[in-house]
């Protein structure tokens, strides 16, 4: 059997040198290979490509991204990227429940126990020699912690954008364009499911396009060339929306248009 290759994640060192302790102690009957160690989940994040782990011994509770919303993310990117399968490790009781929602494998409570942590690592291992998905991609509706970014995966890498980068996302045929005032990027979610999560910080200003509440500066009218016929040309006016931080202008739906309107007192 294919020896596990694990990375552990906990904010505190103490916790972490706590299981390379139990990790050691149960070697010969359940041997595994740690790669390293992260302090956070960002961390994790920048080491999951080049290490490659096959399972995250995952604290929930660490500054910056709970484990919860890792999992979230690691759960999202089915194409082009294998999650590890994830065991989460914390003193809280209350996340249990977060917890197998993300499709977690185990969630042990500390101080962990060395055969609690053994039989985990053993049905992991199973997992991963079934060939069974460590993940399972949520929708908005069913995750419960609310994510404080975006997940982009490029080049077999997880990128993080914050949600509060955000100045709109446009459906574009098969993708969804996310762009921020620096570049734009690909994601994997539909704008249905990021409107019912997100609802409260992103408007939608067309079928095709949602924007960042208050990243909205105005609207201004515009003329498009429509219905030309035996070489005559109808002018038909309209309105789009002014982004702060984009030059590009965005069209604003007949029905939508009494919900902008309102949002900039016009």
């Amino acid at each position: 059997m294919k020896i596990p290759k694990i990375l552990i994640v906990d904010d505190e060192a103490p916790a972490r040198q706590r299981l390379m302790t139990l990790l050691s102690d149960i070697q010969v009957d359940c041997p595994t290979s740690v790669l390293g160690e992260a302090e956070n989940a960002m961390s994790a994040l920048d080491q999951l490509a080049s290490l490659q782990p096959d399972i995250l011994l995952l604290d929930v509770q660490m500054p910056g991204m709970s484990g919860i919303e890792l999992a979230q993310h690691l759960g999202q990117h089915q194409a082009g990227f294998r999650p590890p399968s994830i065991i989460f490790v914390t003193a809280y009781d209350e996340f249990a429940v977060k917890a197998f929602e993300v499709h977690a494998l185990d969630y042990l409570m500390k101080p962990v126990r060395a055969s609690r942590l053994q039989d985990a690592i053993r049905r992991a291992a199973e997992q991963i020699r079934d060939g069974h998905p460590a993940a399972l991609p949520l929708t908005g509706e069913s995750a419960l912690t609310r994510r404080k970014h975006f997940s982009v995966l490029e080049r077999g890498r997880i990128l993080l954008v914050p949600v509060t980068d955000v100045l709109f996302l446009k459906a574009q045929q098969k993708y969804v364009t996310l762009h921020t005032s620096q570049r734009e990027y690909l994601v994997e979610e539909s704008l249905t499911s990021i409107e019912t999560e997100l609802g409260d910080l992103l408007v939608r200003v067309h079928r095709n396009a949602l924007v960042t509440r208050a990243a909205i500066s105005g609207v201004e009218r515009a003329v498009q060339v429509v219905d030309a016929e035996a070489g005559q040309e109808k002018a038909s006016e309209s309105w789009q929306v002014i982004v702060s931080g984009a030059a590009e202008r965005l069209p604003i739906s007949r029905r939508q248009w009494p919900v902008i309107k309102a949002l900039v007192r016009v």
